[in-house]
């Protein structure tokens, strides 16, 4: 009889354009190479589908990230790896999805402000320098910076091999990934 699978949730946070989506996918990856149960809850296809009801204001971005917890406390507690990729820019509201996921481990993806800037293909930050798109973070809203998070990863630095791996060996660590992984 196989062993059950537990749990978790990855809460991958950082600037617009820092490689959260990149390194999650890559992570997801990985794990279903294994076999695990993994879901990915993106940012973009979320707003798409749970959240098309919702602006970018202070309040709906909280209460996105309300609606995304409550699917990873589902899916965790169900033993599904959930990999989730969202600025989530206010510390208050991850908190609250830490507590109420339980099982949650904060990935910072850190990333220099002009290097999330000079990889932004859509054109999001300089249409938010115009004034174009208001509350952008990074530029007219703020993001908060994760004071304890469980890893912090430097994709400006690390490739996206390297930044995977860390995340792979956070989880060994963490006892959510066999040694032997």
């Amino acid at each position: 009889m196989c062993q059950e699978q537990k749990g978790f949730t990855l809460w991958f946070t950082g600037l617009p354009c820092s490689g959260k989506s990149a390194v999650a996918d890559r992570v997801a990856e990985i794990l279903r190479s294994r076999n695990l149960k993994v879901e990915r809850l993106d940012g973009d296809i979320v707003r798409k589908s749970l959240c098309r009801d919702l602006g970018f204001s202070r309040e709906h971005r909280n209460e996105n990230i309300r609606r995304v917890t409550f699917v990873a406390k589902l899916l965790t507690r169900n033993g599904v790896a959930v990999l989730t990729s969202f600025i989530s820019p206010y510390r208050e509201i991850r908190d609250e999805a830490r507590r109420e996921i339980g099982e949650f481990i904060e990935v910072y993806v850190k990333c220099p402000l002009e290097v999330c800037m000079a990889r932004d293909v859509k054109g999001m930050y300089q249409k938010a320098i115009k004034g174009e798109i208001k509350e952008f973070t990074g530029i007219s809203d703020p993001y908060e910076e994760p004071l304890q998070p469980e890893l912090v990863l430097e994709t400006d630095k690390e490739t996206l091999e390297e930044s995977a791996q860390k995340v792979i060996n956070c989880l060994k660590k963490l006892g959510y990934l066999d040694h032997n992984f």
